[in-house]
Parts: structure tokens; C-alpha cells; sequence
């Protein structure tokens, strides 16, 4: 075997295990929800991925940032790419499942290609990208069926869409003052998530004092999620983004709902109805074609929100890549 295809080989696997991991993430926060509340939730996952993702970093002799302007971009990043989606996730997975939560994470890009338009960092849309965006956003109706009164619409499920909508705003704020600087993306990575955990301690006296009831398997679930789903994801994310570039690793969003509901549907015994499983398929096909080369001008002089930004996101879109996530 020549070395071509072993790197191949090497690259298909790392985006196979970064799917199944970031896949589980929605599966993790499930079983967690059974000992912790939603806050608990996030403060663990925030402070297992930050002592993964510092350690790594001294481990390779770097350091986090240092600078005033430098920490005021990653409060702020932390804020809408880890603390608030974190919670939001937790706090919908109380009454929606792993899935379709999974689904409705996927719909990130097409929060981040609405709000380049609104903000005239992105113009030029052309109709296959346009045609993907209302596909997207009409599967998301399908799924939710507001003409129904079984449908999924709810607090819970509007929870996880503000979360996608948040990775959004974060893709695009990222983008603006933290990608490119000269940072290196580990110190990066690890910085955000040291925030999160302090902005997420924060809110603990309001509501993250609730009785724990931690079992063997929420408190599992709970290392899972923090170590693997939050911070080895990180690290897996960059080398494929280093190896074989960003498109590549965009595969994982297109994978990431297959996962999600698969495993639900094993581990967690969810059904997936008809109407539901329709709304996906629109969703991914609104993805991908959200996704196609060349279909966007971007606005002179500013730097496409969809481009790779300091931390990547279990549970976010790989395409436009954040902590998930």
C-alpha cells in the first residue's frame, strides 16, 4: 500500500471517529440529564474539556494567551460558542430526543449563511444556495409540524435552535477577531473553554444548586462527554482540518445526525416517525447545498463567516468549524 492511501485511510478513519464522537455528544447529554440538571451538565462537560485541552497544551510547551484584547474576544466567544449553547442543548434534551436533537443541531449553517446576509459579510447568494437555505429551514418546519398538536414544536426543541443560532453568531464573531491572529488554535481552544467554565461557575447559585443524583451511568456519561465529546473532539477537528483542510472535515456534518439518531435509537430505544425522518433528509440535502463551492461571493475585504474559526464545537456544524462541538 503506498503512502497515498495510507494517508487516506488514516483521514477516513479520523473523520469516522470524530463523527462518532461528536455524534454521541447528544446521547452523553441524555443519559448525563438522569443525575445532573442542565447546568450541572455544562459546567462539568466545560471544566473536564478545559482540563483535557489545557493539559495537552503545557504538555506540548505552549501556553494560553496572554493580552486584555486578546481575552476580551474569547470571553465573549465562550459565551456564544460553549457556556450558552452548552446549557441550551441540556436544557432542550429534557424533553426532546437525542436524534432529533442531533437534526436540529445540523442547522447551523444555515443560521450562519442567514446572518452574513443580514450583516452584508456575505452577498452575491445564488440560487443552489438560496433554494438550500429555504430547503433547510422547510425541513426544520416539517420536523417541528406546528399544524400538529403532537408536532415537536416546544420549548425544548426552540431551545436547541437558538443553540445552532448561537454557534452562528459565534462563527462569525470568532472569525472576525480571533482567527488568524497568530494564535495557535490549541491555545485558543483551551483559553474558550477555561471562559466557559467561568461564565457557566457564574450561574450556578441561580439554578445549578438542584440535588445530584449521580449513578454509574450519568456519572460516565458525564466523563464522556467532557473528555471525548468536548475536549479530545478539539484536537481531532484541527488535525483533520491540518491534514486534509476544512472541506474534508465538513464531511463530519453530514454524519453527525446519522449518528446522533442511530445511536438514540439503539441505546435510548427513540422512534423516528415518518414525518420526522422526511424533515431530516430535507435538512441534510439543505445542508448540502448550503455547502456548494463557489455558490457565494463574499462582501471584498472581509473574512467569510464559514471559514474555520478558533475553536471547533461537538456538536456544531463542521463546516463552519467551533468547539461541539
Amino acid at each position: 500500500m503506498n503512502s497515498g492511501s495510507t494517508q487516506s485511510l488514516r483521514g477516513a478513519a479520523r473523520v469516522a471517529v470524530l463523527a462518532l464522537l461528536w455524534g454521541s455528544t447528544f446521547l452523553w447529554i441524555e443519559l448525563a440529564l438522569r443525575g445532573l440538571s442542565p447546568l450541572q451538565v455544562t459546567l462539568a462537560r466545560c471544566v473536564l474539556g478545559a482540563v483535557v485541552l489545557t493539559g495537552a497544551l503545557y504538555a506540548t510547551g505552549r501556553r494560553l494567551p496572554t493580552g486584555r484584547t486578546v481575552w476580551r474576544h474569547i470571553v465573549i466567544a465562550a459565551f456564544f460558542c460553549n457556556a450558552l449553547p452548552f446549557a441550551l442543548f441540556s436544557i432542550g434534551q429534557q424533553t426532546v430526543d437525542s436524534g432529533l436533537a442531533g437534526v436540529l443541531n445540523a442547522t447551523t449553517p444555515f443560521f450562519s449563511l442567514a446572518l452574513g446576509l443580514a450583516l452584508g459579510t456575505e452577498r452575491g447568494l445564488r440560487p443552489v444556495r438560496l433554494a438550500g437555505l429555504l430547503l433547510g429551514f422547510g425541513g426544520v418546519v416539517v420536523i417541528f409540524a406546528p399544524w400538529e398538536r403532537s408536532g415537536s414544536l416546544g420549548g425544548g426543541a426552540l431551545a436547541i435552535l437558538g443553540a445552532a443560532a448561537s454557534y452562528a453568531v459565534a462563527f462569525v464573531y470568532m472569525g472576525r477577531t480571533l482567527v488568524g491572529r497568530g494564535i495557535p488554535t490549541l491555545s485558543l481552544s483551551a483559553a474558550q473553554l477555561v471562559a466557559a467554565t467561568g461564565l457557566t461557575a457564574m450561574a450556578v447559585p441561580v439554578s445549578g444548586l438542584d440535588a445530584i443524583h449521580l449513578s454509574t451511568t450519568a456519572l460516565v456519561a458525564v466523563l464522556v462527554l467532557g473528555v471525548f465529546s468536548t475536549g479530545v473532539t478539539f484536537h481531532l477537528t484541527y488535525r483533520i482540518i491540518a491534514a486534509e483542510g476544512a472541506t474534508q472535515a465538513a464531511v463530519v456534518g453530514y454524519l453527525l445526525p446519522v449518528v446522533s439518531v442511530a445511536l438514540g435509537a439503539v441505546f435510548l430505544g427513540e422512534s423516528v416517525g415518518l414525518r420526522v425522518a422526511a424533515g431530516m433528509v430535507v435538512v441534510l440535502v439543505g445542508v448540502g447545498l448550503t455547502r456548494r463551492k463557489g455558490a457565494l461571493k463574499p462582501a471584498p475585504a472581509v473574512e467569510e463567516p464559514g471559514s474555520a474559526p478558533a475553536v471547533e464545537e461537538p456538536g456544531s456544524a463542521p463546516a463552519v468549524m467551533a468547539p461541539a462541538r
